[in-house]
């Protein structure tokens, strides 16, 4: 994987800029009231700046910039218009996010700007051209149903990113973990021709994971500082639109991986924990009545906290998790002969047993579980 060194470099390029942009947004957030404000549906206390979307924009930016000085990564960005289409409709998942910060915006404005943004990116190139479903066979999907499909997993991928974005840390650290391995999966599928050198995707996320990463510092437990919704749908976005040029381009019968059947379920592997997380919620909150936007303290996070799991060991948890499935992708892509099934099973056993057992947990943290769900429950 050539690409490999100059993807390394863009990242480390929107990884350093997001990291000094950081404490810039947080004095600037502070300065204009742009804050978080505990109340009985959040974890956190005390009050905390937003401004990280800010400080990843900027990152986003310097490593565009910095991919056009590079060859290789340059001519990809000069092959198509789609580098474009993603900057532009990041820009508009920001706002839309900022002003959702400042004020909540209702649930079809929210949706309107999602429908701008996967706009932007369908009219930009930036889209999937075909999808192959177990059982369903191979689809090449016209220009009358693309803009729907583009819509509709903009909207899943964003709100799933915007949902798990509970913990300090969590959702920027899932989305590192899914963006990184969705980068070296890319680039893999390049070396071994099936996928185009040109392919945007692998650029997007290698931009993705740098930023998730330059962001991390000022936002593992205690967090300086919040992502926001301008953060969380912007990553969304730009999850969308790398999964949807990899997955939805990849050849359907390559037989390399045990995604040649159906390539689109890359990034329901890579992004289990925050889609597995947004389905119960939409079915939990459809259940009792609820609207889908409406915040509660049922989602994964909050349950394992209930467990006894402190702020840190939760996190770690589900980011062991998205590793594990991430795992689940890259392992077989690169020793495609070996039983890739029993250290996974052994792993995800491992993971569940540190996850559910209660011995590991102390008496502090027991009560400190049932005073959590007192507060819940109020």
């Amino acid at each position: 994987m050539q690409s490999l060194g100059t993807y390394g470099i863009i990242a480390l390029v929107g990884c350093l800029v997001t990291l000094v942009a950081n404490p810039l947004a947080r004095r600037f957030a502070l300065a204009l009231n742009y804050s978080a404000q505990p109340d009985e549906r959040k974890v956190h206390q005390v009050v905390t700046p937003y401004g990280g979307g800010a400080a990843m924009f900027l990152g986003m930016s310097a490593a565009i910039l910095a991919a056009e000085v590079l060859p290789v990564s340059r001519a990809v960005i000069n092959s198509s218009h789609e580098t474009l289409g993603v900057i532009l409709a990041a820009g508009v998942m920001f706002v839309v996010g900022v002003v959702d910060d400042f004020r909540e915006m209702s649930a079809p404005a929210k949706v309107a700007g999602q429908v701008l943004a996967s706009s932007i990116l369908y009219f930009s190139g930036c889209t999937m051209y075909q999808l192959k479903l177990p059982f369903a066979g191979f689809i090449v999907l016209g220009p009358s149903i693309l803009p729907i499909v583009t819509a509709v997993w903009v909207f899943a991928l964003s709100n799933a990113i915007n949902l798990i974005d509970g913990l300090d840390g969590l959702a920027g650290g899932i989305v590192a973990i899914a963006s990184g391995t969705l980068c070296v999966y890319g680039l893999r599928l390049e070396e071994l021709g099936l996928l185009p050198v040109s392919n945007v995707g692998p650029l997007i996320a290698a931009v993705t994971f740098g930023i998730c990463m330059g962001f991390l510092r000022d936002n593992v437990h205690p967090a300086k500082l919040f992502m926001g919704d301008a953060g969380s749908l912007m990553l969304g976005l730009m999850m969308s639109a790398s999964t949807m040029v990899i997955g939805g381009r990849t050849p359907p019968a390559s037989g390399v991986t045990f995604f040649f059947f159906a390539p689109l379920l890359i990034p329901v592997f890579i992004l289990g924990v925050p889609l597995t997380d947004a389905i119960w919620a939409f079915v939990r909150r459809t259940m009792s009545g609820q609207g889908f936007h409406t915040p509660d303290k049922n989602h994964i996070h909050h349950r394992l906290m209930r467990l006894g799991h402190g702020h840190r060991r939760t996190v770690v948890i589900l980011w062991l998790w998205s590793a594990l499935l991430s795992g689940f992708v890259l392992f077989p892509l690169f020793y495609p002969r070996t039983n890739v099934f029993l250290p996974l099973v052994v792993a995800v056993l491992i993971a569940g047993l540190f996850t559910w057992s209660s011995p590991l947990l102390s008496r502090a943290r027991r009560q400190e579980a049932q005073r959590y769900e007192e507060e819940a429950r109020r």
